[in-house]
């Protein structure tokens, strides 16, 4: 099976309400007047970093991507819980773990280890708390709603090109150290229609978006906002590379974000396409997938 056909299959066996379909990236458990969002990421070493690459950017990225999920639902992160396969590289692996959970103010809670054979594979689940309700879904955006998105695209893929040609002096952290927008999160969870991360590409999570919210995104590509080092030759790479994690949204027309973001596109009423590329139906590969 490929991933979106396993993923199919696995919701049959989720029928809980907390699930919500295995669309949304997260969990989100209602317990009386809070709201407990839960979200698990694997990294395995020659898919999700290079090898040979630094153990402790491997730590950092894993704790990130993890709470990437949960600014995506406005989330104040509580504590993560880590599954780590030993088999080298554990004092570096450490020291990056110490960093991230530093800088993102979140304690280690627990977790499991193995002893591993093959190449590397690690896990994290993060756990957080809602700052609003209802907790930002994919699929509440409608017709009329503006698509924006924060930062910029294309950072992280000049980054794993430049640690992959051992580009001296280039800047990776973009791919190495990503940074999730918690802060953006939690203020734009009461004024969303739909929120996502950017972690595949933005056509392939845009088309995600859609489908979930029974829309067409139509997307202007002369509105992304790239890294300010990508040759604009590389525009269609940026926005089907993926590992970005900024945040992708909608609002009511006419609203103004509380925090910096572009706007890149509308939501249409849904058509023969989920997503429209300057007024046409993208081909080729819209994003990663397993």
């Amino acid at each position: 099976m490929n991933e979106a056909a396993f993923i199919d299959a696995l919701r049959a066996l989720a029928p809980s309400r907390a699930a919500r379909g295995l669309d949304d990236d997260v969990a989100v458990i209602e317990l009386g007047g809070e709201a407990l969002i839960l979200t698990h990421d694997m990294m395995v070493e020659g898919v999700h970093w290079l090898p040979g690459q630094d153990p402790a950017d491997v730590a950092w990225k894993l704790v990130a991507t993890n709470l990437s999920d949960l600014a995506a639902k406005g989330a104040e992160p509580l504590g993560v819980l880590l599954g780590y396969a030993l088999g080298g590289g554990e004092a570096r692996f450490l020291a990056g773990l110490e960093d991230a959970l530093g800088a993102f103010g979140v304690p280690l809670l627990g977790g499991d280890t193995v002893r591993r054979a093959g190449p590397a594979a690690h896990g994290l689940t993060a756990l957080g708390r809602a700052t609003h309700r209802p907790v930002p879904c994919r699929s509440g955006a409608r017709a009329g709603d503006a698509l924006w998105v924060t930062g910029d695209l294309g950072g992280a893929m000049l980054g794993f090109e430049a640690l992959r040609d051992q580009v001296c002096g280039a800047d990776t952290s973009r791919f190495a150290r990503p940074v999730p927008r918690l802060a953006e999160g939690r203020a734009l969870a009461p004024h969303v229609t739909a929120m996502m991360d950017v972690s595949d590409g933005l056509l392939l999570d845009a088309t995600r978006l859609a489908r979930a919210s029974g829309v067409t995104l139509a997307i202007d590509s002369a509105a992304c906002p790239l890294a300010p080092a990508l040759p604009p030759a590389r525009l269609r790479d940026a926005l089907s590379w993926g590992d970005d994690y900024e945040l992708l949204f909608t609002l009511p027309a006419g609203t103004v974000p509380p925090c910096p973001a572009t706007c890149i596109g509308r939501a249409e009423p849904a058509g023969p396409a989920p997503l429209l590329l300057d007024g046409a139906a993208p081909g080729g590969t819209l994003g990663y997938q397993h």
